[in-house]
Formats: C-alpha cells, sequence, structure tokens
C-alpha cells in the first residue's frame, strides 16, 4: 500500500510517501480501508518530536473514515464492509495518511449513512476535543454563555456549533472575513479577536459561563477579565510551555481552568457515535476547507500551520 512516512523528526520535508506493507490488524482491531483522513496541528507536533512517539519510521494523521477490509477475532462490534470512523491515532499507533491503517475498535464508531467519508474526517479529532472541553470539562447546560476563541478554526467551528445544539448563547472571535459564516454556523455574536476593548466586548454581550481556549497563553487574561463568577475556563492550545493564570479575577470570581487534551476521553467510541448523530441530524456541519492527496500531506502539514480557512484539511488517498 502507500502511506505517509517520516524516518527522522523535522519540517514537513522530512515526509514521503513510501510503498509500505498492509498493515494486519491485530485481535482488537479493525483494518480500515482509508476515504479521508484528518489534518491536524497536532500532526505537525509528533512530526517535530515535540511529542514522544513509539518509534521511526511513522505515518502521521489521527482521523479516519473508510470502509472496514478485515476484524480481529476479538471485535464483536463491526464486520467487513462497515463504515467506520474513527480518532486517537497517530500516537501510540501509527496513523492514518495511507491507504489502510489498523485502527483500535475502542476508537472507532460506526459512520451513518447520512455523513460523508471527508466530513467524518473533518470531524473527529476536534470534535471530541470540543465534546470533552463543554460536556465532560466545562459543563455546559441550555442557557449558559460560552466563548470560543478562533471560532473560524477546525475545533472552533465545531464548538460553535455544538455549544448551539446545548442550548447555550454563544460568543465567537475570530478575523472579520469569518464572521457571517461563523453566524451562518450558530454563533450569537461574532467578534474580531485583535479588537483592543475585546474582553469589555464579550462582557457587555453576555458574560461567559464558559470559555474555550483555543491559544491559551494568549487569551488568559481577557477571559479572565470577561468571565462570569464561577466561569469554566478549558484551555486546549497554547504557543508558550507556560500559562499564567490570572490570581486576581480568578480568585475574585472563583474561575475554574482546566486543562485538557482529547488523547484522554475515556470513552472516543461513544463521543464519535454521538457527535455522528448530530451531523446526521443537521445540528452539527463539519466544514472542510480543502482536501489533499497522500502526494500532498506535506503542503497540508505546513498548511494547517500557517495559513487561515474556516474549518478543516483532509486527506483523501
Amino acid at each position: 500500500m502507500r502511506a505517509v512516512r517520516y524516518h527522522e523528526h523535522g519540517d514537513e520535508s522530512v515526509l514521503t510517501v513510501e510503498e509500505t506493507d498492509r498493515p494486519d490488524p491485530g485481535p482488537d482491531e479493525l483494518l480500515v480501508r482509508v476515504a479521508a483522513a484528518g489534518v491536524n496541528p497536532v500532526d505537525t507536533y509528533f512530526r517535530e518530536g515535540a511529542y514522544p512517539l513509539p518509534s521511526l519510521p511513522w505515518v502521521p494523521g489521527s482521523d479516519v473514515a473508510g470502509e472496514v477490509e478485515a476484524v480481529g477475532d476479538a471485535v464483536e462490534g463491526f464486520e467487513p464492509g462497515d463504515r467506520v470512523y474513527a480518532t486517537g491515532l497517530g500516537r501510540e499507533e501509527p496513523g492514518t495518511c495511507a491507504e489502510y491503517v489498523a485502527v483500535p475498535e475502542r476508537l472507532a464508531a460506526p459512520l451513518p449513512d447520512a455523513v460523508a467519508a471527508d466530513e467524518a474526517a473533518a470531524l473527529a479529532l476536534v470534535g471530541t476535543t470540543a465534546w470533552q472541553a463543554f460536556v465532560h470539562h466545562g459543563e455546559v447546560g441550555p442557557g449558559d454563555e460560552v466563548l470560543v476563541h478562533g471560532g473560524n478554526g477546525g475545533v472552533g467551528h465545531i464548538a460553535v456549533q455544538l455549544a448551539r445544539a446545548m442550548g447555550a448563547t454563544v460568543t465567537a472571535t475570530a478575523r472579520p472575513e469569518y464572521h457571517d459564516r461563523l453566524l451562518e454556523l450558530g454563533a450569537d455574536r461574532a467578534f474580531d479577536y485583535g479588537r483592543d476593548d475585546l474582553a469589555d466586548a464579550v462582557a457587555e454581550a453576555g458574560a461567559p459561563d464558559v470559555i474555550l481556549g483555543t491559544v491559551a497563553n494568549r487569551t488568559i487574561e481577557t477571559d479572565a477579565e470577561a468571565a462570569a463568577p464561577g466561569a469554566r475556563i478549558v484551555a486546549i492550545g497554547n504557543t508558550e510551555p507556560t500559562v499564567a493564570v490570572p490570581m486576581g479575577p480568578g480568585k475574585f470570581k472563583d474561575l475554574r481552568f482546566q486543562a485538557m487534551s482529547m488523547f484522554n476521553t475515556p470513552d472516543t467510541s461513544a463521543v464519535l457515535a454521538d457527535l455522528a448523530g448530530l451531523v446526521a441530524r443537521g445540528d452539527i456541519d463539519p466544514v472542510v476547507a480543502r482536501t489533499y492527496d497522500l502526494d500532498g500531506v506535506a503542503e497540508a502539514h505546513a498548511d494547517v500551520l500557517n495559513d487561515s480557512v474556516l474549518g478543516k484539511l483532509v486527506v483523501e488517498p
């Protein structure tokens, strides 16, 4: 089969398309013929060596959607021919930028016919991240005010829609060119994240009860100033190794600061099943901004860090 691999850590130039053996599924694994794979910033962190890997060479990619080709002896929930999607690969198991991938059953969920493969690949990791942030950690409820930073991003555009589906009122930050689309996706308000009075504008519009910090070190002070008393600030990303918690408003308002990673999701399969149901019902619309083939994965790795888009980048082998 063809697969994207890297034999050493480095920039996107270390990625090559190679012929390699098709994996055999283990007892609790599915062999999936890949129809689409998502591209995420975390893929580049593994490639650069910022996060540890079991070995090299390695195949990048966390998300996959496709058809089950074969199943291991211990698999009970899937059969060959089933449509499926999954996330959480590319860290302990080889990733998804290949023609076939072995997927642990615990990381997979059935894919309804109403959900296209590219939509599922665009949904899996970012949807699981948003779910953990809002359902597990943020405890979003009907009537809550929710602030989503980077509303046009992979996680952000799903988080806006998930919060809306949960009955929240949603404020999103993004560049002005994305505001109209974010309002169409379910945001009640959209603000330019570069404005000097962002904290005041957010607080006046509706002090948030739950905040999604996509780059927490850049927004934590604004978030603490704007937040409602007792608010939950969930951090999923950062560009610095440490984030300074503003203790003044933090103590005054009894704020909760939570850092998280979707790789710690306790039941990925169940979360994916719920997310697919929301897409099938039309509550969430995963946006595919661009598609690439395997030969374009290096370009996609550069684009996911350097280009601003609304939605996700997807590989179709």
